[in-house]
Parts: C-alpha cells; structure tokens; sequence
C-alpha cells in the first residue's frame, strides 16, 4: 500500500485565494431557478453575468480518510431583494458533516435537515459553523460592500448533491427588507 504524503498549499486570510489552485466560479447564470424573483433574475442578465461566488478545493482523492477543505468567497449583491449566496446542497453521503469558519465578511449559513427543519447561524469573523449530517447548507453573504469568506473542512468522500436543491429549494430564503437582512418563507416552496 502506498503511504500518503503530506503536503501544504496557500490560502490567504485577506482575500480567501488560493495561488496554487484554480478556483471554480459560479457565475449568475449559473444560479438559474435558485432566486425567488425571476424578473429581477433574468433582467440583470440582459445586462451582464456577475460573478455570483467561487471556491478553491485540493481536488485530492475522495477517500473516507481523507479530509477535503479549502474557501468559499461570495461576492456582494443581490437578485431583486435577495442577498447573493451559493447554489447550497446535501452531501451524497448524508451521514457526512462540514464545518465552516468566517474569515471576512457578514454572512448567514441557512441549513435544512432532509426533513425540512430550518437553522441559521450568523457569521462574522472568527466565528465557526458545524454543519450536522443530514442538513443542506447554503452561504448568503449580506453585505452591501464587501466578500463573504470562509475557510470549509468535510469529509473527502461525502459528494455533492446540487440537484435535489436545485428541484426544490430551501424553505427559507433571506432577504434584505428596510436595509436589513430578514428570514422569510421561500414563496416558490408555496408553503
């Protein structure tokens, strides 16, 4: 069997990027279904297709023994009144926990239990996030003017599971209502 070796790789604590890999964006158009004002959606597309978010992994093999980790940067804005965030998903393996940790920015983490019970945790720097199995989990970056940052460790082998959000969406959505960010019911869920 062959041993692993260990090895180091840079991220940084200002911006969250990596020099030693290449990130995977998720542009706009990319996020297609995932907002609940569709107008708002596709009238920001005639125009341009903003960087919406992107995240830098190790890419290492997807054993159990293996940890994968890296960060996620989110970018400020909004689709009509609701905050940029990333796609969201459950792990293939629902058995399988993450941990996030906030290193710049103002953000919300939204996560739902396949079930359908709802927890949102605030993030501001230095504050650090389980992630239980069984939740999906979303990031959603409130702030007018800056990134929201956050370093990831889970599983190697957990797999991603997008399309089960993309089908149905969280129940909650967070949106900013008199310059503030509030929980509302998702109206596409129609519950």
């Amino acid at each position: 069997m062959k041993e692993k070796k260990s090895f180091s790789i840079k991220f940084s604590l200002e911006d969250g990027y990596s020099p030693d890999r290449t990130p995977t964006r998720r542009m706009l158009s990319d996020m297609k279904g995932m907002y609940a004002d569709t107008k708002a959606f596709e009238s920001i597309l005639e125009k341009e297709d903003p960087c919406v978010y992107e995240f830098y992994e190790l890419g290492i093999p997807e054993k159990s023994s293996d940890l994968a980790f890296g960060t996620t940067i989110i970018n400020p804005g909004k689709v009509g009144n609701e905050y940029f965030m990333t796609k969201g998903h459950f792990h293939k393996k629902l058995e399988t926990a993450e941990v996030y940790y906030c290193i710049k920015g103002h953000g919300y983490l939204l996560m739902e239990h396949f079930k359908g019970k709802a927890e949102i945790q605030e993030m501001t720097p230095g504050i650090s996030v389980y992630v239980p199995p069984k939740f999906a989990h979303r990031s959603i970056n409130i702030s007018k003017s800056e990134p929201f940052i956050m370093f990831f460790v889970f599983r190697a082998d957990a797999g991603h599971d997008y399309k089960t959000i993309e089908t149905k969406g969280f129940r909650k959505i967070i949106v900013e209502k008199n310059g503030n960010p509030e929980i509302i019911n998702n109206p596409k869920r129609g519950e």
